[in-house]
């Protein structure tokens, strides 16, 4: 992929005052279109979402968007990025639509007209519409988390970022989203961070599995079941009965738990083959703590 398409990102680290390491020699390309990037809460996530908006500087590598050193040139990614942050605030006595205007404002949209067709656009986008005229700060939490997703969507930003973004939405309220994201990837790059695999399994055609500060694997969800295909067995178990201390992952059923193993050939009696999904994948790269990637 050239430089020019997208986002790279070369031997990325941060080490914070209280000597943990929150990045560890990262890497990372990402062309036009949803990429994941999936790991558990602590992982380094935010701290590299931090950094790829500009919000802080990274202690040593890169980072060139659309052929332009990020690092060097902040103001070049700031003028094309959209950011959906974990935490958003909310100024008291702003309407939605009030605090709306004034951002788009900042984005560039200087003429009155445009940034109430953008903002009244972005409004209905998110099911906000009846509470564009509301206080923020009167907004509930998944009333806010779509707010902050208006937000980020001002100025058609070509690069967007978001961070745990379904975080406090209901099923039907984190399906808009999904389409939404759908929609802007057809012509941006959007880097999707979060723990939830069923968010970057349902819409990221690439993404990389990220832990203690280290990206552990990269590929096409294929690409990282596919040397699980045969490998892992299932079986259940009664309330009670202990299951495997190795099991890849253990789920709870209403008679007691179901264990997924991974072992070349079937464990023994009651094992049946199970299929991998990206969630066994993910479990399976968390556990194996050595950088590798798949492509």
């Amino acid at each position: 992929m050239a430089n020019q398409d997208g986002l790279v990102v070369k031997g990325l680290t941060k080490t914070y005052s209280n000597k943990v390491c929150a990045l560890n020699n990262v890497d990372l390309q990402v062309g036009p279109g949803l990429y994941g990037l999936l790991g558990p809460n602590g992982a380094g996530k935010s701290t590299l979402m931090r950094t790829l908006a500009t919000l802080q500087l990274p202690d040593s590598g890169s980072i060139t968007f659309q052929g332009v050193d990020a690092i060097a040139k902040p103001d070049h990614v700031r003028r094309r990025l959209g950011y959906l942050p974990q935490q958003i605030g909310a100024y008291p006595g702003v309407t939605g639509q009030e605090l709306l205007e004034r951002f788009s404002w900042l984005k560039g949209r200087t003429v009155r007209s445009e940034r109430k067709r953008e903002v009244s656009s972005l409004l209905e986008r998110v099911n906000l519409s009846d509470a564009g005229d509301r206080e923020v700060a009167t907004y509930s939490g998944g009333m806010l988390r779509r707010f902050g997703i208006a937000l980020a969507l001002l100025g058609s930003p070509q690069f967007l970022i978001v961070d745990e973004p379904t975080a406090g939405l209901d099923p039907a309220e984190r399906n808009r989203f999904h389409r939404i994201l759908s929609d802007i990837a057809a012509g941006a790059i959007v880097l999707l961070s979060t723990h939830i695999v069923d968010d970057v399994e349902n819409l990221c055609s690439r993404l990389s599995i990220i832990s203690k500060g280290r990206v552990v694997a990269t590929g096409t969800p294929d690409e990282l079941t596919d040397p699980l295909k045969g490998r892992l067995w299932s079986k259940r178990y009664a309330r009670g009965e202990p299951v495997p201390e190795d099991a890849l992952n253990v789920f709870a059923t209403p008679g007691g738990a179901r264990a997924i193993v991974i072992h070349d050939t079937s464990p023994g009696e009651g094992f049946v083959v199970h299929t991998p999904t990206l969630e066994d994948a993910y479990h399976y790269m968390l556990s194996h703590s050595s950088p590798s990637e798949v492509s």
